[in-house]
C-alpha cells in the first residue's frame, strides 16, 4: 500500500497480462488501474478498477480499511476500466454513499443497471467534508468523457485527476514518463484539446502539490513539467523542432528514399525519426508525429491511391486534430505516380498545415533526379 500522504493511500492494481488497452493500444508493459482511499472521520474511496482485477482491488481496500467501513465512493469517470468494480463495492459495502454528478449516474445505470446504494449528486465547486480533508469537485467534461470530474483535496493540495496526466505501463515497470504519457494522451484524449485547455485553466487556479491520475504514477515533483506537456499537446503545438519520416514501401525503393532523406537531415543537425508504417504500431506513429514540428510521409502509388497503412495513418492524425505542422511528401510510381497528390489533398482538410514546396518523386527506383529532390526537401526542412 503506497502512501500518497499520511492519510491518503494508493490501493490500485497493475494489470501485466493485458495485451491491448481499449482493444487497440498495445501495452507491452501493462497498465495500472489506480484507486485511492482517504482515511478521515469520514472515509472516502476514490474510484474502482477494471473487472479483471476486482478481487485484488477489494483485498487492497480491505487491508487499507483495517476493519473500518467506507463512507463514500467518489466516481470520477465511468469508463469500465475504472468503474467496473462499483457493483462489487456496493455489494460488499452497502452503507457507502456513491458520489458523482448527474451524468455519472445516468451512465452507471446504462452500464450496471440500478444500484441499491445511496447516491450523492454533486455540482461543480461543491465540497465534501470528511473532517480534516475538504474535497472540492472540478468538472472536466470531454476529458475525455462527458461525465468526468476531478477531486481536489484543499487540505493537502492533492488533485485526483481522473484520466488526465495518466500513462500506459504498469507501476511495477520503471520507465520514463514522457513517451508513454504522450502516446496515452494523443491517442485517447488527443481529439479533445479545447476541453483540456479549459481544465488547465481551472487547474491553474488551484495550489497543487500532488497529482493522482487513474493510470500511471503519482506525480509529486516538478509538476510544471507535466502541465507544460499537457499545454503543448492540447494546443496542438510540437514539443520540439524535428522531423518524423513515416514511410510505406513494397520493394524497398520508397524506403530507400526515406532513409536517404533521414541521413541527409541528420547530417544537417536536425533531429529526425524514421519509421516503417507497415510494421510500426499506429499509436506509436501518431504520438511521434505530434512530437515533432515537421512530418514527411513517403508512400508508393497503390491502386491509384496510397498504401493502406499510410492512408490509415493520415486518418488517425485527422481524428486527433493534428495541426500546426509542416508536411512534406515522397511518392513512388512506376507509370503514374499520384501518391503525393492524394496525400496533399487529404492534409488540405487539416488546420494550420504548411506544405513543403518540393516533393520527392521516385519512378520505380532512385535516380539522379530523385537524389536532387531529396536534397531540396532536406534544405527546405532545415531552413524552416
Amino acid at each position: 500500500m503506497l502512501n500518497v500522504t499520511d492519510d491518503i493511500f494508493y490501493i490500485g492494481v497493475d494489470d501485466t497480462d493485458l495485451d491491448l488497452f481499449e482493444g487497440q493500444y498495445a501495452v507491452p508493459n501493462g497498465i495500472s488501474y489506480n484507486s485511492y482511499i482517504c482515511i478521515d472521520k469520514k472515509i472516502a474511496v476514490l474510484d474502482t478498477v477494471d473487472k479483471r482485477k476486482t478481487c485484488e482491488w477489494l483485498k487492497n481496500l480491505e487491508c487499507a480499511l483495517n476493519g473500518a467501513q467506507p463512507d463514500y465512493l467518489i466516481i470520477s469517470h465511468v469508463e469500465p476500466d475504472h468503474a467496473a468494480s462499483i457493483p462489487a463495492f456496493v455489494e460488499k459495502y452497502p452503507s457507502a454513499v456513491l458520489v458523482g454528478n448527474e451524468k455519472t449516474f445516468a451512465m452507471i445505470k446504462r452500464f450496471f443497471g440500478e444500484l441499491s446504494a445511496e447516491k450523492l449528486i454533486v455540482k461543480e465547486g461543491d465540497t465534501l467534508d470528511l473532517g480534516k480533508h475538504k474535497l472540492t469537485f472540478v468538472f472536466a467534461p470531454m476529458v475525455h468523457w462527458p461525465e468526468v470530474m476531478l477531486t481536489y483535496d484543499k487540505t493537502v493540495k492533492v488533485l485526483f485527476s481522473a484520466d488526465a496526466f495518466g500513462k500506459f505501463g504498469a507501476l511495477s515497470h520503471e520507465e520514463n514518463w514522457l513517451d508513454e504519457a504522450r502516446r496515452y494522451y494523443i491517442n485517447i484524449v488527443g481529439k479533445y484539446g479545447v476541453p483540456v485547455q479549459t481544465l488547465l485553466k481551472k487547474a491553474a487556479a488551484l495550489d497543487i502539490k500532488t497529482i493522482c491520475p487513474l493510470h500511471g504514477p503519482v506525480l509529486k515533483d516538478n509538476l510544471g513539467y507535466y502541465l507544460e506537456k499537457y499545454d503543448l499537446w492540447s494546443s496542438y503545438r510540437p514539443e520540439e523542432n524535428g522531423v518524423l519520416i513515416a514511410y510505406a514501401s513494397v520493394y524497398g525503393n520508397t524506403a530507400c528514399a526515406a532513409e536517404m532523406l533521414f541521413n541527409e537531415l541528420k547530417s544537417r543537425g536536425l533531429k529526425t525519426e524514421l519509421l516503417d508504417l507497415s510494421r510500426h504500431d499506429g499509436a506509436y506513429a501518431v504520438a511521434s508525429a505530434f512530437r515533432y514540428s515537421k512530418l514527411v510521409i513517403a508512400s508508393i502509388t497503390y491502386d491509384g491511391g496510397i498504401m493502406p497503412c499510410a492512408e490509415t495513418f493520415i486518418n488517425k492524425l485527422k481524428a486527433k486534430n493534428f495541426s500546426n505542422r509542416t508536411i512534406g511528401f515522397i511518392q513512388n510510381g512506376s507509370w503514374a505516380p499520384v501518391a503525393a497528390k492524394v496525400m496533399r489533398t487529404a492534409f488540405e482538410s487539416f488546420k494550420s498545415i504548411t506544405f513543403c514546396e518540393n516533393t520527392v518523386t521516385v519512378n520505380s527506383a532512385i535516380d539522379v533526379e530523385a537524389q536532387k529532390q531529396i536534397t531540396a526537401v532536406a534544405e527546405e526542412l532545415t531552413q524552416q
